[in-house]
């Protein structure tokens, strides 16, 4: 792609670097990206849910990224693609604005004489890399972040400040770890001996494919004997507890406030929502999708999407039917009663 300034893209050169087709003046400027309702004429925005498509009417934005069913709605300049979504995220990343997590490294940094450290590796301030630990090229580590003895982290892996990688870790290439993540506590392992709790040592480690991203404030513990395994390209939002001997499928999905109990074994392309619990030692099959606030306590064997939450309701209308829950029982001995004499 050929930039008409650092940040600045005609809508022509979007088109070829997502490969689709312009629909009206192919010359727009674009310098960001933004929503339909608060973009700009120097901005592009997309649609993909139809609950929104009133306003293309309205919109300020130059042009607007959308699938070909709908061109016909698109006032202005529009960018047609097979996928608006996709085409959004590809856009977007051209006009990305975060900021590096550190440059160099800094002189507080704490680096151990026995560490390998490949090229062009960025370390931010109080960054402490213990004995043994491998860094690949291009690795960038925020302030504070701590990653310990015989830890491996891929070329162009990202860790942003305060994260804890814990001994013998092997995190792949290209994987990003938000703020407060620990990878490689100790899984919840222990033994009762007459009521008193013995902690059995995790001896495993973890180990996270290529191209993972894994939110804040998440823990994925250590295996108890085996490894702890995240797959390629797996995405995981904050707040998210994974617990040991877990194996995680390529290219799965799982959102924020969920907790995985130990031992489970989730496949490829998998989506959990928010909120769900996982019991332990489960399977669940590929391609399934678990909805929100749903509890999982067998396992999933064939694809397809996979409920138990209930949807909000009045405080009345639930406070019935919680008092009709309790009858239930009583309602079945009846009905049963009522068969017999039949």
């Amino acid at each position: 792609m050929t930039t008409i300034d650092k940040g600045h893209y005609c809508l022509e050169e979007l088109a070829n670097h997502v490969g689709g087709v312009v629909q009206g003046d192919s010359g727009i400027t674009i310098s960001s990206v933004a929503t339909l309702s608060g973009a700009q004429s120097h901005q592009i925005s997309f649609l993909t849910n139809p609950k929104y498509k009133s306003q293309l009417k309205s919109t300020n934005a130059g042009a607007v990224i959308v699938h070909e069913n709908v061109k016909e709605s698109v006032i202005g300049a529009a960018l047609i693609v097979d996928n608006p979504h996709v085409a959004f995220a590809r856009i977007a990343q051209l006009f990305d604005t975060t900021p590096v997590v550190a440059t160099g490294i800094a002189d507080t940094a704490k680096v151990a004489s026995s560490a390998r450290i490949g090229s062009n590796v960025v370390l931010g301030h109080n960054v402490i890399i213990e004995d043994n630990v491998v860094l690949g090229d291009g690795v960038s580590i925020g302030a504070n972040t701590v990653v310990g003895k015989g830890a491996h982290i891929g070329e162009g892996s990202t860790l942003y400040p305060n994260v804890t990688v814990y001994h013998g870790v092997v995190i792949g290439k290209r994987v990003t770890i938000h703020s407060q993540t620990v990878i490689g506590s100790s899984g919840f392992g222990y033994a009762n001996d007459k009521g008193v709790w013995l902690p059995i040592p995790q001896l495993g480690g973890v180990r996270i494919g290529d191209d993972s991203q894994i939110g804040a404030n998440t823990s994925i513990d250590r295996g108890a004997l085996d490894d702890t395994v995240i797959g390629v390209n797996v995405i995981i939002d904050n707040q998210v507890q994974i617990g040991h001997n877990c194996v995680i499928g390529d290219h799965s999905c799982i959102c924020g406030a969920t907790g995985i109990a130990g031992s489970c074994n989730i496949g490829r392309h998998v989506i959990i929502a928010g909120g769900v619990g996982i019991n332990g030692h489960i399977s669940i099959c590929d391609n399934v999708q678990v909805t929100g606030y749903t509890m999982v306590v067998q396992d999933i064997t064939q694809p397809g999407v996979y409920s138990s939450g209930q949807p909000a309701q009045t405080n009345r209308e639930w406070r019935k039917n919680a008092v009709r829950l309790q009858k239930i029982g009583s309602l079945f001995d009846r009905v049963k009663a009522l068969e017999k004499q039949v």
